[in-house]
């Protein structure tokens, strides 16, 4: 009992400490001092230690393969509405990226396909083009919502910062590709169309009438969509 005692106290004086620190530091000082000392006090059921919702992998089961990723060569699929497929490296299929503050993805694009507006509510992103041209914007937070937008060639680099809506578009006549870097091991995605017209369940289409400033027939038309 007093064992559990100084360790809950130990992991409330962390979560205070952890308020000056870098998020990804926290989480690597926090899985890699507690872990092995909850061992010998909690049952180990209760050492399902989670950041950002993916469970800390206990280290003496590592293996090789808990770092190591393949396939991110293969082009993804873009026959779907938007004419695009991201390829994610998150911690979610790379095990070894938990804690790190850092993951990556690959874009691929069809002529005029685009990578919908979306958002990373844990991450800022850094986009490479590999192939192709790529218009990409973000917007910024209100009141202003000015759009920032540039038309992007082969080699190019852009960066959209965390939280903001942002989009890619192929402008060109080929397939293009992309590869870009998150600055979290799981950054999360929120797309806006399917958030707000594809929620489950769905939001009234009273209050985004309203919020649009149209008839309810069209946002139950473009609710029907997703």
């Amino acid at each position: 009992m007093a064992n559990n005692f100084l360790l809950l106290n130990i992991i409330i004086a962390i979560s205070f400490a952890a308020l000056s620190l870098p998020l990804s530091l926290v989480h690597c000082k926090i899985s890699a001092w507690l872990i092995p000392r909850a061992q010998n006090i909690l049952p180990s059921d209760a050492l399902d230690a989670r950041v950002n919702g993916l469970a800390c992998k206990n280290p003496t089961s590592v293996v090789p393969n808990d770092f190591a990723f393949s396939g991110l060569h293969i082009p993804g699929n873009t026959s779907n509405p938007n004419g695009s497929r991201v390829t994610p490296v998150s911690a979610a299929q790379l095990p070894g990226l938990n804690t790190l503050g850092i993951s990556m993805v690959r874009i691929d694009y069809a002529p005029m396909g685009i990578n919908p507006p979306h958002t990373h509510p844990r991450a800022t992103e850094i986009l490479t083009v590999i192939d192709g041209s790529l218009q990409v914007g973000f917007v910024t937070s209100n009141p202003d919502n000015r759009l920032i937008t540039k038309t992007l060639q082969k080699g190019d680099v852009f960066v959209f910062p965390v939280g903001l809506v942002h989009f890619q578009r192929n402008v060109g006549t080929k397939n293009a590709v992309a590869i870009a870097a998150l600055s979290s091991q799981n950054p999360g995605v929120i797309t806006v169309a399917n958030a707000v017209f594809g929620s489950k369940p769905g939001i009234s289409s009273d209050v985004l009438a309203k919020a649009f400033q149209v008839d309810k027939s069209v946002v139950q038309h473009i609710q029907a969509k997703f």
